[in-house]
């Protein structure tokens, strides 16, 4: 007979008693957002994407071409925009309606 020392959390939801570790990870499951690229394919951090269109990139005096592929995406907190690093452009943010994953 084994001892369990998890600690347990009542569920509102579902109206039981559940380990407080799987409430936890269900919490943050739900929390998650989903960013999907120009054709609904869902993005994560580390993908690589290229641009569906040429886009000028305000402040840069540069205008990123169609097909440029950009390495090593970051998620945000807003399903529309990704963070990216691009060469010669500091904190490149992109909508996700111009990109396509690779």
């Amino acid at each position: 007979m084994s001892e369990n020392n998890d600690e347990y959390v009542y569920d509102e939801a579902t109206g039981e008693w559940r380990p407080a570790s799987e409430a936890a990870a269900a919490a943050a499951a739900a929390s998650q957002v989903e960013v999907r690229d120009a054709s609904g394919n869902i993005l994560a951090d580390g993908d690589s994407v290229a641009l569906i269109k040429d886009l000028k990139v305000k402040g840069a005096g540069q205008t990123l071409k169609q097909g440029t592929v950009i390495r090593s995406i970051r998620l945000t907190g807003n399903p529309e925009e990704i963070d990216c690093k691009f060469d010669g452009i500091k904190g490149l943010v992109l909508r996700t309606e111009f990109v396509r994953k690779r």
